[in-house]
């Protein structure tokens, strides 16, 4: 029979591994008699752990949850990964830095000298790209709370902050709180953003956690929605880029550059670079409008053949006279037809003037 501290170890790593164990399970696992099982649940419950009993034809054990946090088991792969991911929680936009450093140092304080040096040795350091202003961290308590409506499936009321300070002709008057169905709590970009059905506007919307004030209490259960495509990435990929339906883009064009495509690719991280010689290469892209579109190919700075649609070359004319009346100081020439934003880019505008 292993000793009993060894033995301990094992029937809480069994006690982790699965919901429910029955007693008899438990001894043959262990090699023990049941008398021993029920012993060592005793001393493992004196030590904090919450194993419940259940009535059965067998009768087994629970780890249940309890009020204080008892000591954890992990092997040495989890308590690397855990590790590492504490590391890197500063780009999550939790407002959970300090705790995440000092958690750490818990960690790594009761590791094994094995382990310590597997960690110490693997230093990571975060590098978030660079912002035009820095990125509002969104409160854990606002967190919690909006991962609790959607987990309830309660109605959520808050008051959503604006994005910009109101002008010289607004009322001041305050905004009436939102009252949304939370489907799904999600990162993009650094920010935390919640998936809402918005029961007065009759649309989803997605907000920005770090805007919102929760107000008690929540509203009544309901049922959930199916979200359009069915996947909570590919909706959230499709909003930021001003469509419901998909994650792709509503305008998506075809060129081709006189650049080498190895020169294109290195600066292309959402399309589709394909070489036609040393000098010239297709490249397939998508925005969210064909002026927007437009402006993009241009930026790689070389000759343009358009391949299609007719919209984008519409486009490329109409940005060229604004170009050119840009040059000259001269009033701006009156979009083209076709040159519009789509009803696609208004979505994308006013996902814009909510999620900013």
């Amino acid at each position: 029979m292993p000793k009993t501290s060894a033995r301990l170890l094992a029937l809480l790593s069994l006690l982790q591994a699965r919901r429910d164990w029955p007693g008899a399970l438990l001894a043959e696992r262990l090699d023990i008699s049941p008398r021993t099982v029920r012993r060592d649940v005793d001393r493992l419950r004196e030590l904090g752990y919450p194993i419940v009993a259940f009535k059965g034809p067998d009768g087994g054990y629970r780890l249940d949850a309890g009020t204080e946090l008892p000591p954890l088991l992990f092997d040495d792969e989890q308590a690397v990964a855990l590790a590492i991911a504490l590391q890197i929680a500063t780009t999550t936009g939790a407002g959970i830095e300090e705790a995440a450093a000092r958690a750490l140092n818990t960690v790594r304080q009761v590791m094994p000298a094995r382990l310590r040096r597997r960690i110490d040795t693997l230093q990571v350091t975060a590098v978030e790209r660079p912002a035009i202003r820095p990125d509002a961290q969104a409160d854990s308590g606002v967190l919690t709370a909006l991962s609790a409506a959607v987990h309830a499936r309660e109605v959520l009321r808050f008051d959503y902050a604006p994005a910009y300070p109101p002008g010289a002709d607004d009322t001041g008057a305050p905004a009436p709180p939102r009252r949304v169905q939370p489907h799904h709590l999600v990162t993009w970009g650094g920010r935390w953003y919640l998936v809402a059905w918005d029961l007065d506007r009759e649309d989803w919307r997605t907000f920005r956690a770090d805007r919102i004030t929760p107000r008690t209490p929540n509203g009544p259960r309901f049922t959930p929605r199916e979200l359009p495509g069915g996947e909570v990435a590919a909706f959230v990929a499709g909003r930021f880029r001003g469509s419901d339906s998909s994650g792709d883009w509503p305008c998506r064009g075809e060129v081709i550059l006189h650049l080498p495509a190895a020169e294109v690719s290195r600066h292309t991280r959402d399309g589709v670079v394909e070489e036609l010689g040393p000098n010239r290469c297709r490249l397939v892209l998508g925005s969210w409008s064909w002026p927007g579109l437009a402006a993009a190919i241009g930026r790689y700075d070389a000759d343009i053949e358009v391949v299609g649609p007719p919209e984008l070359k519409d486009a490329f004319a109409h940005l060229a006279r604004r170009y050119a009346d840009a040059a000259t100081a001269t009033p701006a020439t009156p979009p083209a037809p076709g040159c519009a934003p789509t009803s696609a880019g208004h979505a994308y505008l006013d996902l814009v003037a909510e999620t900013l």
